[in-house]
């Protein structure tokens, strides 16, 4: 199912991400108002990556089950919260005195998360009113 193919794809992303700023977190020479945003946004992430997680194997378990209609519910609210915790992130950084560079990494890659989790909810979506009708 394609919209399974969008929801691994953004997991992958997301977990690279979430590497890529636990690094940048314990860097040298980083100030300790930026390490506190990126941790603050590493805990955002994390989340996603759980709903993602969770997302994905009840997609996995949905083939014969006769609680698609529940499951898919479930799956819709897990990807909303990883698309809410991404852009939760992004707000951390909103009026703080940041490193410039740092932020317009974070934001950059932020941002891609969050379109590519709002794929995934339109696809699921999509799916999801397709088996009403």
């Amino acid at each position: 199912m394609l919209a399974n193919a969008a929801l691994s794809v953004t997991l992958a992303t997301t977990r690279t991400t979430t590497a890529m700023i636990s690094r940048m977190s314990n860097g040298p020479g980083i100030r300790p108002r930026d390490a506190g945003a990126l941790r603050d946004c590493l805990e955002e992430l994390n989340d996603a990556v759980s709903e993602l997680q969770e997302s994905i194997k009840e997609m996995n378990h949905m083939k014969g089950s006769k609680k698609v209609g529940l499951m898919m519910n479930d799956i819709q609210t897990w990807v909303s919260a990883a698309l809410t915790d991404a852009d939760t992130c992004t707000a951390g950084f909103d009026g703080k005195i940041m490193d410039g560079k740092l932020k317009s990494v974070v934001r950059g890659k932020i941002v891609t998360i969050c379109h590519l989790t709002s794929n995934s909810l339109a696809l699921i979506n999509s799916y999801a009113s397709s088996m009403h009708s």
